[in-house]
Order: C-alpha cells, then structure tokens, then sequence
C-alpha cells in the first residue's frame, strides 16, 4: 500500500518513516510537516493510506481528512485521545495515540490490508482527484463549501472571504491566500492578483483592460498574473 505521512512534528515523522520502513507491505512516497503541502500533493498523486496528525496549524487533520477521496484510508496519529469520538466521523480506520508502539501501528496496517481485501481493490489510481468541498472555520465551527459553489475569494492579510453562488454575505476564516491557492483546484480555479482567486467557470466577461467581471465584482488581473490567465483564455478562445 503506498502512504504519506503528515505530522507537523519532525521527530514524529521520523518515528512513523522508521515503522514504515520495517513494514514490508508499506510503501512511503512522502512524508510533510506542512498540512497545506500535503494536501496539494496528494491532488496531484493520490495514495492508499495516511498516517495524519490532528492538530497542526493552518490545517488541522480532521479538516484535511475530509477533503481526502472515500476511498483513500487514513490512520490518525494523536497525542489527544478526546479526538478517538472525532476520528469516526471521517471513517478513519485506527487511531494511534502517541508514543505509539510498533505493535499497534502493525495491528492498525492489518486493518487497512483486511478492509482493502474486504473491498477487493488494492491501490488508487494514480491521477487527478476531483476536490468537491472544503471545511473552513467560521465563527468557532467548521463549514462545509462545495467548490462548485465558489465564485471567488479574496484575501485581507491573515483572512480570506470566499464569496458563494448561495449567499450574499462571504464566508471569513483565518487563512493565507497560499493556503486557499493549494487547496482549491487548479484546472478550476486561478489567482489572478495578490488578493483575489475567481473560479474560471463563473467568469462572464473580461474587458480590453484584463478585468474580470465575476458576481457583482470586477477584479483587474494584475501583471504578475497576467501571462498565466491570458494562456488560459487563449486555449479557451475561439
């Protein structure tokens, strides 16, 4: 089974890469301190199994597991058992409180190995995944957005707005304009200018100056992000 490891801890990581590496049925393909990271990785290669730290900053793990495919499998990693309760809701397969032992990692990839046999598939195919929602935290509680409903976001120094098709109030949350970048995808969704993300099926119009006419906005694509928009349009143009 291929894995990654995501533990914004360095000496954790180094603990789970050792497991992994006395562990023959175990494949490691990378390993992140950084949730964000992480995630826009495995948009790019999905895997089979995660070993996932829960708090972290920027990302904590229960947001980053429900952004993760059904069928990738994920093991938590915690030095906080009140998080064991939490752990289901994402259909997590084990949940490993530090220090953990060899034993129990073991017993929890034998889980993993059963559950795969039990569905009779044996590794995700390697490609794009399909990023359908998001969980922010707004106001002290996680919000789920579908991507589909996203028109654009804007960022505000260490907040983002993200402006919905639903509702004419946005949705504010403590993020980078980096982070929300890696998170959403990119065949559907481009900066544009230091402060502003538009979803590129939403787009009604663009003028002769580069500016973007999306919702009730208008948003002028700036020059360091000019070329990478006007290839886009060019491919899209007839």
């Amino acid at each position: 089974m291929t894995c990654i490891i995501i533990d914004d801890e360095p000496l954790a990581v180094k603990l789970l890469e050792s497991f992994v590496a006395r562990t023959p049925q175990l494949q490691l393909v990378s390993s992140f301190t950084d949730s964000v990271e992480a995630i826009a990785a495995l948009r790019q290669q999905p895997v089979d199994l995660v070993f996932l730290d829960i708090q972290m900053p920027d990302l904590d793990g229960m947001e980053l597991a429900h952004m993760l495919p059904a069928e990738t499998m994920i093991i938590f990693t915690t030095a906080f058992k009140e998080y064991a309760f939490d752990s289901y809701e994402v259909s997590a397969v084990d949940f490993l409180l530090k220090p953990i032992r060899y034993n129990k990692f073991l017993a929890a990839v034998e889980k993993c190995e059963k559950r795969r046999v039990e569905k009779g598939e044996w590794r995700v195919e390697k490609g794009k995944w399909r990023v359908e929602s998001l969980f922010i935290r707004v106001d002290g509680e996680l919000r789920q957005l579908q991507t589909d409903d996203i028109l654009y976001v804007q960022g505000m120094k260490d907040y983002v707005m993200f402006y919905l098709l639903s509702q004419p109030r946005p949705l504010i949350t403590h993020l980078t304009m980096k982070a929300v970048e890696d998170m959403l995808p990119t065949e559907r969704f481009m900066r544009v200018h230091r402060s502003y993300i538009v979803a590129l099926d939403k787009i009604r119009s663009i003028d002769r100056n580069d500016c973007i006419y999306i919702g009730q906005e208008i948003i002028h694509v700036t020059e360091a992000y000019r070329e990478a928009f006007q290839h886009y349009i060019s491919e899209k143009s007839i």
